[in-house]
């Protein structure tokens, strides 16, 4: 391939199309742009925010700075000063404690509802916070949604106290029913944890194993050092001078092979030099009396020598 024969892919690009030059071209005359108007002139393009000459979107719509907040409370806001006020002119009615009379009197109860009858609040749709913006000199015992921190410190500090309404976030029992209880959870299943090494018990363990190989081992006997050991037939026979029978298995084996000689094994090569030269072993199996007859006429005896 050369540089003439390099080409684009086909269908990869496609030629420019010609309008404007005749109605035989197929784009004549308005070469598509149809007739008169903004789009049909050269460089009539309209901006994609134009809507025509009204005021658009984007100027019609004010500037938000921010943003607004979804989980903001709302509370309905009290100051303590306000509530003392109230108070001290004797707009709240002082309940008993239970259990009749007592020498102490019950300290005056506030709640929204009854802020809400003396004037103090607007509405019961929103959660009531008591601020701690004023004194106050008479002990009250107020429930409230939220209490700022300087509020606490005011009411407890004349001898009232406070409690917060909290609003459950589990659906409660029914009045007059226990509430269901809880199934326990299931236990995690343990998994194996690996126990973190010390050098102490590092230095045990090499230890033992340095131990374990100073001790000695004893070899394992061969197989040639059984048979040397075990004395054989020819042995027997050089040191009695007689033979013992041999098995009706190497009685029919001799006599299929005839006369023929035995080959010397290598444990009557490694059998010590006491031996006589006379003998010869073929295996630890006694051979017949006729092969060991022949063997030993054709051995020539030291008498010969």
């Amino acid at each position: 391939m050369k540089l003439h024969d390099l080409k684009p892919a086909e269908g990869s690009r496609s030629p420019r199309k010609r309008v404007g030059r005749g109605i035989a071209a197929g784009q004549g005359k308005t070469a598509g742009r149809g007739t008169k108007g903004q789009k049909a002139r050269a460089g009539g393009s309209i901006p994609p925010w134009f809507e025509g000459g009204q005021t658009p979107l984007h100027q019609r719509i004010p500037k938000l700075r921010g943003f607004k907040n979804r989980f903001k409370v709302d509370y309905e806001v009290v100051n303590i000063g306000r509530i003392g006020e109230l108070a001290l002119l004797g707009a709240f009615e002082s309940g008993e404690l239970p259990g009749g009379k007592t020498a102490k009197a019950a300290p005056v109860t506030v709640n929204q509802d009854i802020l809400r009858a003396v004037g103090l609040v607007r509405t019961l749709s929103k959660p009531l916070k008591v601020l701690g913006h004023g004194d106050i000199d008479v002990a009250l015992f107020v429930v409230a949604d939220a209490f700022s921190k300087s509020a606490v410190a005011k009411i407890e500090a004349a001898g009232g106290s406070v409690q917060v309404l909290e609003v459950p976030t589990e659906p409660l029992a029914a009045l007059g029913l226990e509430p269901a209880v809880a199934p326990a959870p299931k236990p995690k299943a343990k998994t194996a944890v690996a126990t973190p090494t010390t050098p102490e018990a590092d230095a045990t363990v090499e230890a033992d194993a340095a131990v374990d190989a100073e001790e000695p081992v004893a070899p394992k006997a061969s197989k040639a050092s059984k048979a040397s050991k075990a004395p054989t037939s020819s042995k027997l026979k050089a040191e009695t001078g007689s033979a013992e029978p041999a098995p009706k298995k190497a009685r029919a084996k001799g006599k299929a092979e005839g006369a023929a000689p035995a080959a010397a094994s290598p444990v009557a090569d490694a059998t010590p030099a006491a031996v006589a030269p006379t003998v010869t072993a073929t295996s630890d199996a006694p051979a017949d009396e006729g092969a060991a007859d022949a063997a030993a006429d054709d051995t020539p005896t030291t008498e010969d020598a």
